[in-house]
């Protein structure tokens, strides 16, 4: 029977945020699909500030508190106080001994046979992948109303986060102070799930999870310097994975982030 971790990173927010209309669907579906999961072990946990661990559910463990943020890795004009991405993986492997780890977004919400498709993803030989999301109506955020959430087909969505791969990756895994919750952050996640893993995938078409609406707050102007921090995070491990690997394929994942780096970092546009 597989083993499976799964950590995300809720966040203390107003109930009438986005994000804090979000989370408690997430949390609703984490437990719908732990509950349907066949044919595998499932365990759940968070990773989380001191201040946001007040509303995390009593099935979801809490690992032990972050201690840093990017902040204390650079300078921003609106201070955010964003987990760096290796603490979260850090903590995700030492919190279990699970075959299989996943980290998502904690608005990304599961459709009960999350897990199970996981599973058989694994027995296939799969061992790094995304699923990407589908995008449905936000006039649904009540976790009672998921019986009308799981049913909508949704627009699929380009972006990345959910990330799945097996533990064996841990120990290679090169994310630099790249952070969660701004631009970038999926690149930097595949470019390790497909620089280090033996069979690769993004899955785009398997009605997996969903995100209410598409916000994106992320994208607004002023806090484009996290954007571009992550930016350079990736590009360091990019040029870092480039050197061990060999010269990666600009056509494919992750060597075509290379291409998308000169067109959003100014200092590589004016060195192309």
């Amino acid at each position: 029977m597989i083993s499976i971790a799964h950590l995300i990173n809720p966040v203390n927010v107003p109930s009438d945020s986005d994000l804090g209309r979000a989370q408690p669907v997430t949390f609703a579906t984490m437990k719908a699909a732990r509950d349907h999961a066949q044919h595998c072990r499932v365990e759940q946990f968070s990773a989380q500030f001191a201040e946001d661990r007040e509303g995390i559910p009593a099935f979801i463990t809490p690992t032990p508190d972050l201690e840093r943020s990017v902040l204390d890795t650079a300078s921003f004009r609106v201070a955010r106080k964003l987990p760096l991405m290796a603490d979260l993986l850090q903590r995700l492997g030492n919190a279990s001994d699970a075959e299989y780890l996943i980290y998502s977004n904690v608005d990304i919400a599961l459709q009960p046979t999350f897990y199970t498709a996981v599973a058989g993803l694994a027995a296939k030989g799969f061992d790094a992948f995304a699923i990407n999301r589908r995008t449905i109506s936000d006039r649904y955020h009540d976790p009672a109303d998921l019986p009308l959430m799981w049913p909508q087909v949704g627009k699929p969505h380009p972006g990345w986060d959910c990330f799945v791969f097996h533990r064996s990756l841990m120990d290679g895994f090169r994310t630099g102070n790249a952070c969660i919750g701004a631009g970038w952050i999926g690149r930097v996640m595949l470019t390790n799930l497909a620089c280090l893993s033996r069979r690769f995938q993004v899955f785009t078409d398997l009605h997996l999870t969903f995100h209410l609406g598409n916000q994106r707050q992320w994208r607004q102007e002023i806090f484009r310097d996290y954007l571009l921090h992550n930016a350079r995070e990736c590009a360091a491990v990019l040029l870092e994975f480039d050197r061990l690997s060999g010269p990666l394929n600009r056509d494919t994942i992750p060597g075509r982030f290379f291409i998308q780096l000169e067109k959003t970092l100014p200092e590589r546009r004016q060195t192309k």
